[in-house]
């Protein structure tokens, strides 16, 4: 653990069962902010799913169930804030849903990617076929994520007893390096495909492969983040200032479930048969 132990001079810590002696995230969290949160992805959940019914893009979904995860998490945020953010089980649920719902964001690109291959031609991706690029893919995130929990979980145990959470950060911060790791892999796997099929996808796909990048590195962006985050600990710089998550948590996942809004791989990416 680093930096100063918070405490909020406006939340005196009632002391109960569900309490830590000290606010976990380091501040108390903005209530502006969080409903922010809730508010965007609520409005973007409404429409990815108006989108997928009209485009039949059912594979899309774990976009727009990622998109409620990030709604319930932020909803704990918001009562972190008004209620007490001592509370551990506040502090565990936001981070729980917030951590998980990237995995489904980070599954729809997969399937993106395996809609991609299928509609320009197999030859173009000469590594994995697009059934083991989704699978692959999945099974690494869901592994990263499991660990990534039970790290978490962990420390919110720690700190209800009062007791050194650093194993419990380490074991989280494994799941996020082996994470950040599978997911630059599968970067690589896309860069080599889109150049490979960049003559094809010019010609119906451009503008939407754009996007696609573009929210592909916003989703790595925040998990380098959390990476970061992590290494340095429990109330470390950027886990003990909400700018960091704002900037770099929230905006960017934002911003990658709106892209998709505008830029719907239903409008662009042609039908496999």
């Amino acid at each position: 653990m680093s930096g100063n132990l918070y405490v909020d001079p406006n939340f005196p810590n009632p002391g109960g069962e569900n309490d830590a002696s000290i606010i976990i995230y380091g501040y108390t969290p903005s209530f502006a902010l969080a409903v922010l949160g809730a508010t965007l992805f609520a409005v973007s959940t409404l429409l990815h799913t108006v989108q997928a019914a009209r485009y039949r893009t059912w594979y899309f979904l774990p976009l727009p169930i990622g998109c409620v995860l990030e709604i319930v998490g932020y909803i704990a945020r918001a009562l972190s804030a008004r209620k007490s953010p001592y509370n551990i089980i506040y502090f565990v649920i936001q981070y729980f849903f917030i951590v998980v719902a990237p995995v489904f964001f980070s599954a729809a690109i997969y399937t993106v990617l395996s809609m991609m291959i299928n509609a320009v031609g197999r030859a173009y991706s000469p590594f994995l076929r697009p059934k083991a690029i989704l699978w692959i893919f999945v099974v690494c995130d869901v592994i990263a994520t499991v660990v990534q929990v039970a790290g978490a979980a962990m420390i919110g145990s720690a700190e209800s007893k009062r007791k050194d959470p650093t194993t419990a950060n380490n074991i989280l911060l494994a799941g996020l390096a082996f994470q950040v790791f599978s997911f630059f892999v599968f970067l690589v796997l896309l860069a080599v495909f889109l150049r490979r099929a960049r003559k094809v996808a010019a010609t119906t796909m451009m503008p939407f492969t754009f996007a696609l990048v573009s929210a592909a590195l916003l989703v790595y962006l925040r998990t380098c983040f959390r990476l970061a985050e992590t290494a340095q600990g429990l109330m470390g710089q950027l886990s003990s200032r909400e700018v960091y998550f704002g900037c770099l948590e929230f905006a960017p996942v934002v911003l990658a479930v709106w892209i998709f809004n505008v830029w719907h791989p239903g409008k662009w990416v042609p039908r496999y048969n």
